[in-house]
């Protein structure tokens, strides 16, 4: 700070304490800003620390993830299943836009190869686990797929109808954007500076742009708008009353219907296959 303002100054370490040592014409002009920011730090502490109610259930939503990716893997996975079950399940945007809604949900459980399945795994897990911590494992993954498949239909409206895509990394990241969110929700009686209040959304941008652009078959329209549809997903789900949160009755009944959207589009797609 105080070389900011055009003085250097040097520290020594005497009789237990450290002190600032300036040349003699720098001590009026440095005692002034070290003043100033003493009081500038009085007015910016914050009058109370932002609370994170944690819920239950995260585990579990995560376990349930890994057994429907790795299920739809296994019987997906041979060389005369995999055609049909793309073919069935894949986001197609043309389809999916005139009436095939339930590809959106199916292709977040399509992966093109095992190296694809594990990192969505892994990333998924990870994503989920905090996501289930913050809103509870039910209600968390209910928003997750949710954002997943709001987002592929988001992309597949800005790409061609031919675009075709699978795999779980849009509702990985709207995952990350429903944390996002989250962070940024508005506290009672909490002040926050400004680079402060808007750090969450800032470092999920960074994220999404590190993870979430790579690779030549990564589609990249998917993610973003996976994290868009994650941020207002979340928005929605952080606005759900912590008692209801709180509730275990609640968390079962919107991770069993997590398990009956999956299912049910899943049917929708094998059905029209036929």
């Amino acid at each position: 700070m105080l070389e900011a303002a055009g003085i250097s100054p040097t520290t020594e370490y005497e009789d237990g304490h450290w002190q600032l040592v300036v040349r003699a014409p720098d001590i009026d002009p440095a005692t002034h800003e070290l003043d100033a920011y003493r009081r500038e730090q009085e007015h910016d502490v914050p009058t109370k620390r932002r609370r994170i109610p944690i819920f239950s259930g995260a585990g579990l939503g995560v376990l349930t993830y890994l057994a429907i990716m790795v299920a739809v893997g296994v019987v997906s996975s041979t060389e005369n299943s995999l055609p049909l079950w793309r073919a069935a399940g894949r986001m197609h945007a043309g389809d999916a836009l005139a009436g095939e809604l339930y590809r959106a949900v199916t292709a977040l459980t399509l992966h093109v190869d095992l190296g694809h399945l594990i990192s969505n795994l892994a990333f998924g897990s990870v994503f989920g686990f905090l996501v289930g911590r913050i809103l509870g494992g039910g209600i968390g993954w209910l928003t997750i797929v949710s954002a997943g498949a709001i987002g592929n239909l988001i992309n597949a409206v800005a790409q061609d109808p031919q675009h075709t895509s699978i795999g779980a990394s849009t509702a990985v990241f709207g995952a990350l954007g429903v944390m996002v969110a989250h962070a940024l929700r508005p506290v009672d009686d909490v002040r926050e500076r400004r680079l402060q209040r808007w750090s969450p959304l800032i470092g999920g941008l960074l994220m999404l742009g590190m993870t979430g652009v790579g690779g030549e078959q990564t589609d990249v329209g998917a993610h973003f708008a996976g994290f868009i549809a994650g941020l207002a997903m979340g928005w929605i789900a952080c606005r759900v009353p912590e008692k209801s949160l709180a509730t275990p009755s609640v968390q079962i009944a919107a991770g069993a219907a997590t398990i009956v959207i999956v299912i049910a589009a899943w049917c929708f797609a094998i059905a029209a296959a036929q």
